[in-house]
């Protein structure tokens, strides 16, 4: 493990202030209900600690059960998420995996009965902030917060 390379709210200050507002308008856009499943499914894609740890905590706290967050991965074999949960995790995953899928239109058209034109504008946004999330956070070495052991 690495040390942290530089601090980008302390190094970018203006940077980091600007992916902070688009963070505060996603809080309030109305997709509040599945901010912690898409943050914690890309994070699992991207394999970033930093935001795992993150956001399992808030999921955690905005009672979010443990079970859906260890069956969050292999989410499509399992029961418990709703059918707007998961299409907004397999466009999660065509989001992240962008490279490889090129947000296919299966994805996208499996979206249009759930959601409306602008839900789907801002799904896209949450998805994009959080994969520049992780990105910034695993290039500066962002170490998580280590919570104590409970006994």
């Amino acid at each position: 493990m690495a040390n942290q390379r530089v601090s980008a709210p302390k190094s970018a200050p203006d940077g980091y202030s600007a992916l902070v507002g688009v963070e505060k308008y996603l809080h309030q856009c109305g997709l509040e209900e599945l901010m912690h499943l898409v943050k914690m499914r890309a994070s699992q894609i991207n394999g970033c600690a930093y935001c795992l740890a993150m956001h399992s905590r808030d999921a955690r706290r905005a009672g979010e059960t443990e079970q859906r967050l260890y069956l969050l991965d292999a989410w499509q074999e399992s029961p418990i998420y709703t059918p707007r949960e998961r299409v907004a995790l397999a466009w999660t995953e065509a989001v992240t995996r962008i490279a490889d899928t090129h947000a296919p239109d299966g994805a996208y058209e499996a979206l249009r009965p759930h959601f409306t034109d602008k839900e789907i504008a801002d799904l896209t946004i949450l998805i994009g902030m959080i994969n520049l999330w992780n990105r910034v956070a695993i290039s500066l070495r962002s170490q998580p917060a280590v919570e104590p052991k409970t006994a």
